[in-house]
């Protein structure tokens, strides 16, 4: 039976269209926002006309006391069965040699330790060591991780590719423990991302070099996290799923 998803960077984009994903099957859905108001209490509202519970959290997912009030809010609604790690950021384009201390901290405060922070709480409601459900945790990382994204984000690349180790790590650590952790890793995807990177038109710039001659809809990566959360993916961890078209 479906239970509660915390999504973390739910407002908008691939967490916005994963939100919406796991309320149409019947899921409780707690979104986590760290600037958008106005985009959660917006998810949340579509949620709820589908007929779920839903609740937007205010969540700095580099903050331990932040992370917990997610989760306490999430656990108001019923058991957790999933967590979807998806909130991250990138930077403007910039060489290794351009990048300086605070833009990496950022980078890896953010795309690292906040899922860390967020698993940690998860697995803690989830294993069925400590009486839990068990559940499944899916992490969102980036084709960046293996392509490196030299001359722009490598920063970025190198926070993903921590994250699908991560993956692979705490799959093997929990698996024994009814739960179940796997990542995605979109490609070009069309989302606002791009633009806070400065470069809005970064897909369309990009796609004649995706076989499928195309960027990806965030409802694309969605789907394909949900499926990684179900029973129908039930013999499925430690698996870096690419959802690239392709590339």
């Amino acid at each position: 039976m479906p239970g509660v998803v915390v999504v973390t960077g739910g407002s908008r984009g691939i967490g916005a269209a994963t939100a919406l994903a796991f309320a149409r099957r019947g899921w409780a859905v707690s979104v986590g926002y760290r600037h958008d108001a106005d985009g959660a209490r917006g998810v949340v509202g579509r949620c709820r006309d589908l007929g779920v519970a839903a609740a937007a959290v205010a969540v700095d997912v580099t903050d331990e006391e932040d992370v917990a009030g997610l989760f306490a809010a999430a656990e108001d609604m019923g058991p957790l069965g999933a967590l979807v790690n998806n909130a991250g950021v990138v930077d403007v384009q910039a060489r290794v040699d351009q990048m300086g201390l605070e833009r990496l901290a950022r980078m890896f405060s953010v795309n690292v330790i906040g899922p860390f922070l967020c698993a940690a709480r998860a697995v803690h409601r989830m294993s069925t060591n400590g009486g839990g459900p068990g559940g499944s945790i899916v992490n969102v990382s980036s084709a960046a991780a293996r392509l490196g994204s030299p001359g722009e984000y490598v920063d970025y690349a190198a926070s993903k590719g921590a994250l699908d180790t991560m993956t692979l790590g705490l799959a093997k650590e929990v698996a024994g423990e009814g739960i179940r952790v796997n990542a995605v890793r979109p490609g070009l995807i069309r989302t606002d991302i791009h633009a806070s990177g400065g470069q809005p038109e970064r897909v369309e710039g990009l796609r004649a070099g995706v076989p499928m001659q195309r960027g990806g809809e965030p409802e694309e990566v969605a789907e394909a996290i949900v499926w990684l959360c179900s029973p129908e993916a039930s013999y499925v961890t430690g698996a870096l799923l690419d959802v690239a078209g392709g590339r």
